[in-house]
């Protein structure tokens, strides 16, 4: 064979060869990722999964962005803006009845409790939820746990209707209760219970707490949704980032100290500390359950969810009750034995 003809087969091997290199070798499935608020120490698991290669390895291209709320998750994956997002399950349940088939589906739940909670000022008038009528309640104006304050009424023995409402700014509700403006606050239990420490104050001495999953309201809250376009045509990519960002759930409860510096790395203006017992205490309080020992984070138990699409849809007069796998499909987790929260937990120094 002449050397301009064992050019031209070794051109055509070559040729063959870059053919025959998988799909996610040559373009990697590009996610636009939206976060529920500004970045904090709960937001580790997304970061870590990112800059560890976790996503690349799965052939993955992901950038995250900040959001602004977690029911904003939903909108902004419904819209196509996103294709996925960390965002309220009970915003699915709301869109899947206004806009049956255009809804994100949730298809990895990361906080098993709902963090609504009522908080009063432990030396203060409210000693019991019967307590808040008459009394002025702060929260943010429509906020998911202001909307679910009826309901809370009903199966607690108060009338929410006699309970003056002050809304005011997220970032002011604590300064509210604190300097006496507010009677309680109603507000999420992560974001007042590091706000107070940031304030010098001690959250378990100085306040009282009232937790809807512990008074009738056993709710869900956020977890990872993905658009209908990415679960219809690119399943094998929902797989993927299912299965990354629970390796990375694993990683960040073995050692949020390091996952929270990982995220100082990229936001500077972070308080490290404040942020790294944020996390823990998002582990701790909201994603290891009874619920999770036995069915694996990333899971929830189904006649739980059928309850909480009832509360929703009352609390929020819903036209109609959306199917339950039209909110939440697992079909993508990883086996039960790679989701043990607690036993990741446990190996935190």
């Amino acid at each position: 064979m002449n050397p301009r003809s064992v050019l031209a087969a070794c051109a055509a091997l070559a040729l063959l060869g870059m053919q025959a290199l998988p799909a996610t070798a040559q373009e990697p499935t590009r996610i636009r990722f939206t976060l529920d608020w500004k970045i904090s120490g709960p937001h580790a698991f997304y970061y870590w999964a990112k800059q560890k290669g976790y996503f690349a390895a799965e052939g993955l291209d992901v950038t995250i962005d900040q959001g602004e709320g977690s029911a904003a998750t939903v909108t902004r994956v419904m819209t196509g803006a996103y294709d996925a997002g960390f965002g309220d399950i009970n915003a699915i349940m709301q869109t899947a009845a206004a806009k049956p088939g255009e809804q994100p589906v949730m298809v990895y739940l990361v906080y098993n409790r709902a963090p609504y909670a009522v908080i009063a000022k432990a030396d203060g008038p409210i000693r019991t939820l019967k307590d808040l009528e008459g009394r002025t309640v702060s929260a943010p104006a429509g906020s998911a746990t202001l909307r679910l304050l009826p309901p809370l009424g009903a199966k607690n023995g108060f009338d929410a209707s006699k309970v003056k409402i002050l809304n005011a700014a997220p970032n002011l509700i604590e300064q509210m209760l604190v300097q006496g403006q507010a009677d309680a606050i109603a507000q999420f239990s992560v974001t007042s219970y590091m706000n107070f420490v940031a304030m010098k104050r001690d959250p378990e001495k100085d306040f009282r707490w009232f937790m809807y999953s512990d008074l009738g309201l056993d709710l869900y809250a956020n977890g990872v949704m993905v658009s209908q376009k990415l679960l219809a045509e690119k399943p094998a990519a929902v797989r993927g980032l299912v299965k990354v960002i629970n390796r990375a759930v694993m990683d960040v409860a073995a050692d949020p100290a390091a996952a929270v510096a990982l995220v100082a790395g990229l936001e500077p203006l972070i308080n490290v500390d404040i942020e790294t017992r944020r996390l823990v205490y998002t582990i701790k309080s909201l994603m290891i359950s009874p619920e999770t020992a036995r069915l694996g984070i990333g899971d929830l138990d189904d006649g739980r969810l059928a309850a909480s699409i009832a509360t929703v849809a009352e609390a929020y007069a819903l036209d109609k009750r959306p199917d339950p796998r039209a909110v939440f499909v697992r079909d993508f987790l990883p086996p039960k034995a790679e989701r043990d929260i607690a036993a990741a937990a446990a190996k935190a120094k």
